[in-house]
Formats: C-alpha cells, structure tokens, sequence
C-alpha cells in the first residue's frame, strides 16, 4: 500500500484548554499509570500479561479465545486515549476492539462508541471501524485508512465525548464527528454512563474482505499491545454523577470542545478526502431515508 503524508501536524486547542480550565481534583478522574488501578481483566486472564515494569499490557488471541479488560470506573463525558499496537504480520479475521460501553457485554439497550481494529493479510492496509449504538441500535459504521503502519509503533486513539460532539481521534487527527441535534429521542449517546472496554477477538465470519479471507491460526497467538491510558473525565457515581454540573470547568465540556477547532477541521477535511471508506450516510442503498444525524454539519 502506498502511504500517504501525514496532515501538518498541529497542536490542538486541547493542551491549552487543559492547562487553562483543568477540573479540580475532587471532580476529575485522575490517571493512574497501574494496569490494576485502572482496569479488570473481564476473561482470559491467561491471555494478558505485562512487560517487567508493568507499563505495556499484551493481549493475545488464539484459537482457544481472546482477552479483554474494562476499566474499574464508568464515566459520563470527557475525553479517553490509550496508546496501542496492533497484531503484525498476517492478522486477518482478528479484531482489536477499543471501546466505551454502558455495559459488560452486548446487551440490547446498550449506548456504545467503538473503535475496531479490522486485521489483515500481509501487505494490505489496516481499516479502522468506527461506530455509535444508542439503546441497542448501531448501524453508524464508518471505515477509514490509516496513512501510517499501526503494527510498526504504537499511536494514539481517543475519544471526546461532551453533550454537542463526539469526537473519534487518531494521533489527535479527528476522523469522525458525530453531532447532537439537541432534539428529543434522538441517536445521539448523553445519558447513561460507560465503562471503557478493550479486546482481541476473532470475527473472521465478517471482518476481513467481508469475511472472505480467514483466520489463519497457524500464524497465532495474535498480540495487540496498550500503554498510556490516560482519562479526564466525570466519573460517575450511582444515581448520580461526580462532576456533571453548572459550575464545572471541565476544558472537554467548555464551549470549544463543542466544535472542531480551526486546524482540527483542516485536518478533518484532508481525511475526508483521503482515508474514508466507507461512510453509511453516504449509503443510500442501506439506509434509502437518511438516519436523522446525518444531515448535521461536523464543521459546526
């Protein structure tokens, strides 16, 4: 695959905002550089293990099954990014999956927001999934390029996750924007707190060429690798939230987190141009009535 140039890289308004706006400690959740503090192991402790120094968590796939963890906090809102590499070589049929979710598994009223990581034969490009459930229902998938390797070094994915946007990151490159209409029953995912969730599975039935090419097993266990999460967040606390209020000063839930900022739009615009396959707004076949977020503009 012939690998495009990068966007200028900039630096975005989210430095900034955090120094200047930065939510009290007894309002924000605080990052914890242990595996332990931060997460549980949801299956398959036997697949998970640590480099010495216990700052790299490897998951592995084999045919047996997969890995997974979730954090120990569910959050309302805010902003989440975890560094990872992805399965090298052959990895067709395997699917990393990093992901917020209302709950430990697929329920059917669940909100949910997903990166997948669909793996691939050797030589061919990494595709990049992402989608938006509300209450069980999905069908929000868009699927991008990468113009880099992402088996070669770790980079960096996040979520910004306010009342007005969603925001999917890559290396704090916006791909997606997902947008709030502000209407009642809406698709737009504001009301129930979510854990964040990261596995390897197979899913060689859909993943890869449509399912076409398969899981070879003989090239197993596939790793994937995580480091540096990292979350500023409102943690949630039953009934109610921790820090959702009028008088936060939260930087992701001020009004310039509600919108791209100039140069993130900039760099939005060389994705949309380069690195989108696929995009179910665009898909009239699929959906002959458009869903109602799709006429929203990213760019406001």
């Amino acid at each position: 695959m012939e690998r495009r140039a990068p966007p200028m890289p900039v630096l975005l308004y989210i430095a900034a905002l955090m120094a200047a706006s930065c939510c009290s400690s007894s309002e924000a959740a605080a990052p914890k550089s242990s595996f332990e503090d931060n997460f549980d192991i949801m299956w398959s402790e036997n697949h998970f293990t640590a480099s010495e120094d216990k700052q790299i968590w490897y998951l592995s796939l084999d045919k047996d099954t997969g890995c997974g963890f979730q954090t120990k906090q569910k959050y309302r809102f805010g902003w989440f990014s975890m560094k990872i590499k992805l399965v090298g070589g052959d990895s067709a049929g395997v699917v990393t999956a990093y992901y917020m979710c209302t709950e430990n598994g697929a329920g059917p009223e669940r909100d949910e927001l997903d990166f997948e990581f669909l793996g691939n034969r050797s030589g061919q490009p990494y595709l990049i999934q992402t989608n938006v459930y509300k209450n069980g229902t999905g069908n929000r998938e868009m699927r991008h390029q990468l113009w880099f390797d992402p088996t070669e070094e770790y980079h960096t994915y996040s979520i910004l996750w306010n009342n007005h946007q969603i925001v999917f990151f890559v290396d704090k490159v916006p791909i997606r924007v997902f947008k709030n209409n502000g209407e009642a029953n809406n698709f737009f995912p504001n009301e129930k707190p979510m854990y964040l969730f990261s596995s390897i599975w197979n899913a060689d039935e859909w993943a890869t060429r449509g399912g076409i090419e398969k899981t070879d097993w003989k090239k197993s266990p596939f790793v994937s690798s995580y480091k540096d999460f990292s979350v500023d967040a409102c943690q949630w606390e039953d009934p109610f939230p921790a820090c959702v209020s009028t008088t936060t000063k939260n930087w992701w839930d001020q009004y310039d987190a509600w919108h791209l900022s100039d140069a993130q739009k900039k760099d939005f615009a060389w994705i949309q141009r380069n690195m989108v396959i696929y995009d179910y707004c665009k898909d009239s076949e699929r959906f002959p009535t458009l869903p109602v977020e799709c006429p929203l503009s990213p760019w406001e």
